[in-house]
């Protein structure tokens, strides 16, 4: 090998090199992270939501999103949401996904009159397709997967909950 050979040697390796080490540089800055830190459930503001249907009244202790990072935060990083307890949306969405979520949910669509519009039975932990009302949704309630059927709660069964609580502006 020449004296000009082994010096172009190591600009041909740079020249395959650093490309390949900016293409990871790019493709790791698209990665999306969690827009906000996670805050303690514990933090959230609490009531209590019934879901009447024709024979029972459905209690559930419910942690409330009442703000864009609240609801984006939702259920992630559960790993068990007891049958009495729920999250409760307000004023929110268009839809709904589980980026996170490591437990089945069942997604209730609350509509404008507080009556059920529609339910996403078990919904897939870790799924990010977006599960939307198929209406206008004014309110969304998660609840453990299953509960829903369990309990017979179906379209058109009335939804309510305890106000005042501490909502974050």
């Amino acid at each position: 090998m020449s004296t000009d050979e082994s010096a172009r040697s190591p600009l041909r390796l740079a020249r395959r090199v650093v490309p390949a080490a900016l293409l990871c540089v790019i493709a790791s800055a698209t990665v999306r992270p969690q827009s906000a830190p996670l805050e303690d459930l514990g933090k959230f503001p609490q009531t209590t939501l019934e879901i009447k249907s024709d024979t029972a009244t459905h209690r559930f202790s419910v942690w409330v999103a009442d703000t864009p990072a609240r609801q984006e935060q939702g259920l992630m990083f559960v790993r068990d949401l007891p049958a009495d307890r729920a999250m409760l949306f307000v004023h929110c969405c268009s839809g709904i996904w589980m980026k996170n979520t490591y437990i089945e949910l069942d997604i209730v669509f609350v509509g404008a009159d507080g009556r059920i519009l529609k339910i996403a039975p078990r919904a897939r932990p870790f799924d990010e397709t977006t599960i939307s009302p198929g209406g206008v949704a004014e309110e969304v309630v998660e609840l453990k997967g299953g509960t829903a059927a369990a309990l017979g709660i179906r379209q058109g069964d009335r939804v309510s909950w305890r106000t005042p609580f501490a909502v974050t502006p």
